[in-house]
């Protein structure tokens, strides 16, 4: 039964893309060309004088939700999109048909167990805004709050969990049959967008990532974040503050005020950064229908976001690898950039690192020749793919959210600010995160983390080591004092020796060069004494 629904759905596609006059897609796809026996299936093609874009927005609302989030997704992406389809897929960020008010009040009284009348104040039956999963109407609370009122759409998770079979049916064929397949593993990539997509249908989930993000930035001014009204907060249902501000898309209106577009777009690149390495959790859905700013001072604009359906974290180590990789980028270290592949298991083992470095110079070094203002990390990334394409580099799915936000980044960026400088801004931001994850309170940190399991380690010893000096002496072991396995509890006995060592100088050194800075007795020995510290702490580093 799901294989035919999934195969049903497959014969929707296709005739609504035949119906736009996007036949052209279907012919240059080569996982559906054993499909285009569909062709004959489908009603005949819609003559239209509409332009493409247009026929391409009108295809992508009538497929639903996933097919609405690409278009929101390339829409921002003018350096790489004809003007006339950008225009046309930015409409897609606000301007989603909504549905029936009576549907959208029957879900909310049926959320709440009563009339809207009775929780509301005011309940605006009029939407504020519609997108493909929810749309939003504006009320005011009976204590006096202004509010938006986010419903979910009808159905949605059906239609969504459909379109993900559809998904996962051409992801199999590419893993199976596509030459690139197991390097791109694309079933993998539907794994990890269905956990993405699915998480935003709750908007209790949406809700604790309004108030985590809002945590983040409680005292920053450059971005705020709208309080949540948790009582009225269900999983269909999200109450959150109104927020007054110019839509991000409104250059008319912010250049007008006297906005300081420079400063926002700096900004917007500061705060994503920010976000990924200093808060390890971003908004991964900054389309300009998600974004306003508020203007109560031009000269210092500050963000306002909303819908925060889907966030990305890293992992620590992907972390550090997307910081030093972007480091080694900023600093033409090509040789770097290749061995942080080949150690990250990405690119296979016997990678010769000379060739990939040449590889990715090649790519890189003319890009250089250019003013920064110039660089656009997309088209970067889409050469450098190329090369991870010739050198079997396998794709990570957890990449891939943040790849898509920093995509958005710039060019929500490039349309503010077509100077914008994204290597320039991003670069302190990097340089101050490593510089926190390799210094002197990093090192503490960890000292202070690992004591417990290395206390706990030590008092377990005298035991484990008394058990096998009676097992040997009952003859139930015999003791190779040069078996291979001993050789090594000596040598990680002796490694855990001198990592105590060191890290108890570290620590000694780290606080009594801080006490001699804070009682100004001896500047000179304070910095001595941190120097030292430091040193000691990266030696008893594993």
């Amino acid at each position: 039964m799901a294989k035919r629904r999934t195969l049903m759905r497959m014969i929707t596609i296709q005739r609504v893309l035949v119906k736009y006059g996007l036949d052209e897609i279907i012919k240059q796809t080569h996982l559906l060309r054993p499909l285009r026996f569909l062709f004959y299936l489908a009603p005949r093609r819609r003559r239209s004088d509409a332009p493409v874009g247009e026929r391409i927005r009108l295809a992508l609302e009538e497929l639903g939700p996933i097919f609405v989030k690409f278009g929101q997704a390339i829409s921002t992406r003018r350096d790489l999109l004809p003007p006339d389809i950008a225009d046309e897929l930015a409409k897609l960020q606000d301007a989603v048909p909504p549905f029936p008010v009576d549907q959208a009040v029957a879900i909310v009284e049926g959320a709440y167990g009563e009339s809207v009348d009775k929780v509301f104040e005011r309940f605006d039956k009029e939407p504020l805004a519609a997108a493909s999963i929810a749309q939003v109407h504006t009320a005011k609370l009976k204590a006096g709050h202004e509010v938006i009122v986010k419903v979910l759409r009808p159905g949605v998770q059906e239609q969504i969990e459909r379109d993900l079979a559809v998904l996962r049916a051409l992801a199999g064929l590419a893993d199976r049959y596509w030459e690139h397949g197991k390097r791109l593993r694309p079933l993998e990539v539907v794994d990890e967008y269905e956990h993405t997509i699915l998480d935003e249908l709750d908007l209790m989930r949406e809700a604790a990532n309004t108030a985590q993000l809002k945590r983040n930035f409680q005292d920053s001014d450059m971005l705020y974040v709208p309080d949540v009204y948790w009582d009225y907060c269900r999983p269909e249902v999200l109450v959150q503050e109104r927020i007054y501000g110019t839509p991000i898309s409104d250059m008319k209106t912010l250049r007008e005020a006297g906005t300081n577009i420079q400063m926002l777009a700096e900004n917007g690149v500061e705060i994503f950064f920010t976000q990924v390495f200093r808060h390890n959790f971003f908004h991964a859905d900054m389309h300009p229908g998600n974004i306003f700013v508020i203007t109560t001072d031009p000269a210092r604009p500050k963000y306002a976001a909303v819908d925060f359906g889907i966030v990305g974290t890293l992992s620590p180590e992907d972390q550090r690898y997307l910081a030093e990789n972007f480091l080694a980028f900023f600093d033409r270290d090509y040789q770097r950039i290749a061995k942080l592949h080949l150690d990250s298991g990405w690119v296979p083992a016997d990678t010769r690192v000379d060739q990939l470095e040449t590889a990715v110079r090649t790519v890189c070094e003319p890009i250089f020749n250019k003013p920064l203002a110039e660089i656009s990390f997309a088209q970067v990334l889409m050469r450098l793919f190329r090369v991870a394409q010739r050198f079997n580099v396998e794709i990570q799915p957890q990449m891939i959210l943040l790849h898509k936000t920093l995509f958005n980044i710039e060019g929500l960026g490039r349309q503010l600010y077509p100077q914008l400088d994204l290597w320039k801004t991003a670069h302190p931001v990097l340089k101050r995160w490593m510089s926190e994850q390799l210094g002197g309170r990093a090192m503490l940190k960890d000292l202070r983390q690992n004591l417990p399991q290395l206390r706990d380690a030590l008092q377990e010893l005298p035991a484990i080591l008394q058990h096998l000096g009676e097992q040997a002496a009952e003859g139930r072991i015999k003791l190779n004092l040069q078996s291979p396995e001993l050789k090594e509890i000596r040598d990680q006995l002796t490694l855990q020796q001198r990592q105590r060592y060191w890290l108890t100088a570290a620590a000694t050194a780290i606080v009594s060069g801080v006490l001699f800075m804070i009682l100004g007795s001896n500047t000179e020995w304070g910095l001595g004494l941190l120097a030292v510290g430091g040193i000691a702490g990266f030696i008893a580093r594993p």
